[in-house]
């Protein structure tokens, strides 16, 4: 069946709910406006991908837009938005479904509606590769947009003065237009949620490194901040969506996030790695009447699973751990709590429910120093496994699921040659790590080399997760967290 290709975005905004029958003439005027009059025929399609390159390719031959990277975002976010209902009748269809049918109905509501809208840029994270290895996960994040060179020329003049939005996660993101080197985001829309008496924002990842990949931002531009409340306003959300995680980044640079300066944390319904991760020793709960089980998590960082059916005991456990961490120094170790009166301690938690619905928090310890044998970071990844992954190891790579750079799929390639004994263009930087893959494999065939290389670079992350961990699986390490576990008493 065909019909023009602006009649496939009204029927797609007519079956969004976004737009009445009767709105149709209104809809192809505004759509005729970005993209010109003249309007070839076009296969009949609800993909948002077809949609957006058939219309932005006709507002490129209309002379509309120019062929630059950033008209192209902007003009394809202008057109989605039209296909998107506006921000209050999503909340209101949001919140109906969910005090009628439950949360689950209600975020695959709005899940699936960001698919449509492509605000979930679904045909880009196809691009991404994944694999397992080591019982870790690999993702190399081939999803996000090439940069606009304009965009990099521009950010050199760039000031922070009067800044709209403050930053990318900020609520006035919301149908915000975009411009040269900021992210289109006219078809963008958020769900308005309650945590703990204060509002905040529920929105999908554009980019999403795993299944309903949901951010939740605080309304006000505040710095990420590790505390109590913290723990309270993770439990606070999962009691509202009990399918999904929720986490926070460390509030600290090195072991943190990449944006730090916007309070937020990240859920979704994804069973991470740490999370099926088994308990390698009980211990006594310090605080007196409190419910809670202490566990310390067979992980290659250090991490504590606190459990309760009192979400109340599992949130003072973790807050006694915390405090007891933020100031807690072992030179043996190179754990030191402050130098100069800069603070190093901090944690990144983890909340969901088990198998046995009790309330979880998995506590991860992180310690940000450097020194000057380790100017990255002393628990950051070491030289050694910085050919793989040299940046921050943030809260999505503490449960074990790798976010490598695509730089990676081209030098495998090389480094797939090299072993083959193939002409090769192997970096200099992965040549000794190819040369101990060459003696520990004996066989190395055409059929298996990609496994082998994915088994490496899954034993290469477990290395990052290892320098990571700020007690080592060693006998040093494991007398060292003896004694901080100690020190909780």
């Amino acid at each position: 069946m065909s019909q023009d290709a602006i009649s496939n975005l009204i029927s797609l905004a007519i079956n969004n709910q976004a737009a009445d029958p009767e709105d149709s003439i209104y809809l192809r005027n505004r759509t005729m406006a970005l993209v010109g009059e003249k309007v070839p025929t076009a296969e009949y399609s609800y993909n948002p991908q077809v949609i957006i390159d058939a219309l932005v390719n006709l507002a490129i031959q209309n002379n509309k837009i120019s062929n630059s990277i950033t008209d192209k975002e902007l003009l394809a976010s202008q057109l989605m938005d039209i296909a998107a209902p506006l921000p209050s009748a999503i909340n209101r269809e949001f919140n109906n479904i969910f005090n009628q049918r439950g949360s689950l109905a209600a975020t695959t509501y709005f899940y699936n509606l960001c698919k449509s809208d492509n605000d979930i840029q679904t045909a880009a994270i196809k691009k991404n590769i994944e694999f397992t290895a080591n019982k870790l996960e690999i993702t190399i994040n081939l999803s996000k947009p090439e940069k606009d060179p304009k965009a990099i020329a521009a950010a050199l003049h760039q000031t922070d003065e009067n800044k709209y939005p403050k930053c990318q996660l900020c609520l006035e993101n919301e149908g915000y237009l975009g411009r040269v080197g900021y992210p289109a985001r006219s078809n963008h829309r958020v769900i308005r949620i309650n945590v703990n008496e204060n509002t905040w924002g529920f929105q999908y990842s554009p980019y999403a490194y795993f299944p309903e990949h949901a951010i939740f931002i605080d309304q006000d531009h505040v710095p990420m901040k590790i505390s109590k409340q913290t723990f309270k306003n993770l439990f606070e959300i999962i009691d509202k969506f009990p399918h999904y995680f929720v986490g926070s980044n460390a509030d600290l640079p090195i072991v943190g996030g990449s944006m730090l300066t916007h309070e937020h944390y990240q859920g979704g319904r994804h069973s991470f790695p740490m999370m099926k991760a088994s308990i390698s020793e009980s211990i006594q709960n310090p605080l007196d009447n409190n419910s809670a089980t202490i566990g310390i998590v067979n992980w290659p960082m250090t991490a504590f699973r606190i459990q309760s059916n009192s979400k109340e005991d599992v949130v003072n456990t973790a807050e006694f751990i915390r405090q007891r961490w933020f100031d807690y120094t072992d030179i043996s170790v190179d754990i030191r709590a402050f130098t100069d009166n800069e603070r190093h301690h901090t944690v990144t938690p983890i909340a969901y429910f088990n198998d046995d619905k009790l309330y979880t928090l998995d506590i991860v310890l992180r310690d940000n120093q450097t020194s000057e044998k380790y100017p990255d970071g002393i628990f950051h990844p070491h030289k050694d496994v910085q050919h793989i992954k040299k940046e921050n190891i943030g809260l999505i790579e503490v449960m074990g699921r790798a976010i490598f750079p695509p730089r990676l799929v081209s030098e495998m390639n090389e480094v797939q040659k090299y072993l083959l004994n193939k002409d090769n263009k192997i970096a200099d930087y992965h040549l000794p790590w190819a040369k101990e893959i060459k003696k520990k494999h004996s066989k190395i065939l055409e059929d298996n080399v990609e496994g082998i290389v994915h088994e490496e670079i899954g034993t290469t992350f477990e290395e990052v997760l290892k320098d990571a961990g700020v007690f080592k699986w060693n006998i040093q390490g494991r007398k060292a967290l003896d004694k901080f576990v100690k020190s909780l008493y």
